[in-house]
């Protein structure tokens, strides 16, 4: 089964996040923005552990401003809000401070940007083995408890995405594989991860940067690592 190893991980965001959001309702204002600024520290560490992953700053640069043009060309961030406040008329979320949208792109990033997760559904799609992933399921379910503690509902909605990336990764690995090799997918993860260190700044309200509108910029590494 092509897609086991991404429909584990997504399910370990929800159970995750599902028990994150019942801990929620037992934390004060004070723990809770303790909870979020000690999880904003953690983000960065795992952003600045991933950035030093890259070998290439020139592609860097360049994944950067190229992913940038097309993000804010289709303003994914705009989109990305307008869908979480669609959500969060629905589920009625009691979160005053922190919108639906915010959690759903912090989690999506953090939960999409990694070696992990390109070389397991890649693992899945291409030998059926899906222990890399089974992994990553159990690192993001406890990631995932913490962040939908301070960051809401929005986070167990990034388990859908986290299907649709692992698993069109998984069922066109065959076409993807000669395309991430070792170098892009570091080159990937250096991106990435330099998004993730933005999303930190963000959540210890240091800047309010548009995250999503950078998010293409993780994909370019595959165009340009063909050329530099």
């Amino acid at each position: 089964m092509v897609l086991l190893g991404s429909l584990v991980n997504s399910a370990a965001i929800i159970l995750g996040g599902s028990i994150g959001l019942v801990i929620k309702k037992g934390l004060s204002d004070r723990l809770a923005k303790a909870v979020m600024n000690a999880l904003a520290l953690c983000v960065l560490y795992i952003g600045i552990s991933g950035m030093l992953k890259g070998e290439n700053v020139l592609i860097t640069i360049l994944s950067m401003v190229f992913g940038t043009l097309v993000g804010e060309g289709f303003d994914l961030d705009k989109k990305i809000k307008q869908l979480g406040d669609m959500v969060e008329q629905k589920v009625s979320s009691p979160d005053a401070e922190i919108s639906v949208s915010k959690g759903f792109v912090t989690a999506s990033l953090l939960f999409c940007v990694g070696a992990m997760a390109i070389v397991g559904a890649l693992q899945s799609g291409l030998t059926g083995n899906h222990d890399t992933l089974f992994a990553k399921s159990l690192i993001d379910g406890i990631a995932a408890i913490v962040m939908a503690s301070s960051l809401g509902i929005g986070v167990l909605l990034s388990a859908g995405l986290i299907l649709i990336y692992e698993g069109g990764i998984s069922l066109f690995a065959n076409i993807l594989a000669p395309l991430l090799t070792d170098n892009v997918i570091n080159e990937m993860t250096c991106v990435g991860s330099l998004l993730i260190v933005g999303l930190a700044l963000n959540m210890l309200k240091l800047t309010e940067l548009k995250i999503m509108n950078y998010a293409p910029a993780v994909f370019f590494p595959i165009l340009f690592g063909f050329f530099i």
